[in-house]
């Protein structure tokens, strides 16, 4: 079982995390958040969570969802990164969207 030491999540803007993204992953584009285990033991996590307040609103407007329904997903989102979840395949990918939705409808959100 994963046990969280600290999760700090710090909120930003597009460009501040563009280039969080350009030096430490080597991607050159904009994304909703970024995941930083910190951790030196498996078992106790320490991470930063940076979130671009820009995209969740954008992404929120293309989804026709409220600001803080989108917002909540992608905390989740980086939390289950923390806890070993992927999203680089389609099924990855189905088994997150799963993985978030069931969460959100735990705060009562869906």
């Amino acid at each position: 079982m994963v046990e969280f030491e600290r999760v700090n999540f710090i909120f930003c803007k597009d460009d501040y995390l563009l280039r969080l993204n350009q030096q430490y992953l080597g991607h050159d584009t904009y994304t909703d958040i970024l995941t930083f285990n910190l951790s030196s033991k498996e078992k106790s996590i320490i991470s930063e969570i940076y979130i671009s307040v820009d995209r969740v609103n954008d992404n929120a407007g293309t989804l026709k969802i409220s600001f803080a329904l989108e917002l909540f997903r992608v905390m989740i989102h980086g939390i289950l990164h923390l806890c070993g979840y992927s999203d680089h395949s389609i099924q990855e990918k189905k088994i997150m969207r799963e993985k978030e939705d069931y969460y959100l409808n735990k705060l009562s959100f869906t």
